[in-house]
């Protein structure tokens, strides 16, 4: 590698990184806020605790953010170097553009190998480990689960709200039980009351003090009129299960947290036949892993497909065409992930092979691609 492309090379490297870190932490910002966040906030996990989880969504995080920041930093080199003369003066003097992305597209390998990596190893694991860990983390602080002055919306068919807790004792006590529409079928109120954690169960146990109940119409629950009030009661007790929030034995490991050897070995077991399971359904399980495994593949060659796309238009500019040209990769890039989302829908129709279908839009971008390199050279 000559002096020429060392320079092109370094370029591109601390760009493309820059823009894959940039990327990256705006999407590990927003996973955090999201999973995370809540559980700080009620107290169930530590803050060292919830470091160490960010720090394991960072597969996950670049495995998303990897193509996207390889077209950014890609675009921005390219654009610079074009709007500084530097790409016109280089051409001047015999180099062809093949010759000149020569470092980018052997960096573009790299980024496909380094993806494959992460989608098929480092992503399953890590999020395999980070699922595990956070539920473990909740059930070892169940009553967190109720925060005061918060209307506590995790439990499935329940709103609670507590204006003041202390440790387990709560004060000013609301309970709501919504019916499948979301509206209050019966509610309670309570002065005081307390939550315990049934371990063997798993499951939380509201003790209320002095309670008073309200049932409204099972046909109209809207209908105030028909509702009928309950004497108050010394002591009433509510159960919360935990199931649906912190598990019971583990955690539900999705197809895409799976590993090349498990995606494979999944593959072998469907490819069997199995008295026990309709051909139509086995066919059906075949397919979405078939598609799994595809979208794993398609998004790590998806680095080189923006690659091709990136380098013409990067070349192509000049310094004030560099943000609309960045507007446009980017449009590209959400283009691309929609319609490989939109693919996974057909996951129930196996006669129209969407594990092959999953591949046409990095056909399209290395289309779009190849023909801007050859209006390049022209």
């Amino acid at each position: 590698m000559n002096l020429i492309h060392r320079h092109i090379f370094a370029n591109v490297l601390v760009t493309c990184t820059a823009a894959v870190a940039m990327f990256g932490f705006i999407v590990m910002f927003g996973s955090a806020m999201k999973d995370l966040l809540g559980h700080v906030l009620a107290g169930q996990l530590g803050l060292d605790t919830a470091g160490h989880l960010i720090l394991l969504t960072i597969p996950v995080v670049v495995s998303y953010a990897m193509p996207a920041g390889i077209l950014t930093g890609i675009l921005l080199v390219l654009g610079r170097m074009s709007s500084d003369r530097e790409i016109t003066a280089l051409r001047s003097s015999g180099l062809s553009v093949a010759w000149l992305s020569a470092p980018i597209i052997f960096l573009a390998l790299l980024g496909v190998v380094v993806t494959l990596l992460i989608n098929f190893e480092f992503m399953p694991r890590a999020k395999v480990t980070y699922e595990t860990e956070l539920a473990q983390a909740v059930r070892l602080n169940p009553l967190g689960f109720i925060t005061a002055k918060t209307f506590v919306r995790d439990f499935p068919g329940v709103v609670i709200y507590a204006g003041d807790k202390k440790e387990s004792v709560l004060k000013d006590f609301w309970i709501w039980e919504l019916d499948a529409q979301n509206r209050v079928k019966r509610f309670a109120r309570a002065d005081s009351g307390r939550v315990d954690f049934d371990e063997k169960n798993n499951k939380l146990v509201l003790t209320l003090q002095h309670a008073q109940a309200e049932v409204r119409d099972a046909k109209d629950p809207e209908n105030f009129a028909a509702a009928s009030g309950a004497a108050a009661m010394d002591q009433a007790t509510f159960d919360l299960p935990l199931e649906k929030l912190s598990g019971t034995g583990g955690i539900r490991v999705k197809q895409m947290w799976l590993t090349f050897g498990q995606l494979m070995g999944e593959w072998r077991r469907l490819s069997r036949p199995d008295p026990a399971v309709p051909a139509a359904e086995r066919e059906k399980q075949l397919m979405r892993v078939q598609i799994t495994i595809q979208d794993k593949f398609a998004a790590a060659f998806s680095v080189l497909s923006f690659t091709l796309l990136a380098i013409p238009l990067g070349i192509k500019v000049s310094r004030k065409e560099t943000s609309a040209n960045l507007v446009i990769g980017l449009a590209l890039f959400m283009g691309y992930y929609f319609a490989t989302f939109t693919v996974s829908w057909l996951d129930g129709h196996p006669a129209w092979r969407p594990d092959l279908i999953m591949w046409l839009p990095n056909l399209g971008l290395q289309a779009i691609g190849l023909r801007l390199f050859y209006k390049l050279d022209r």
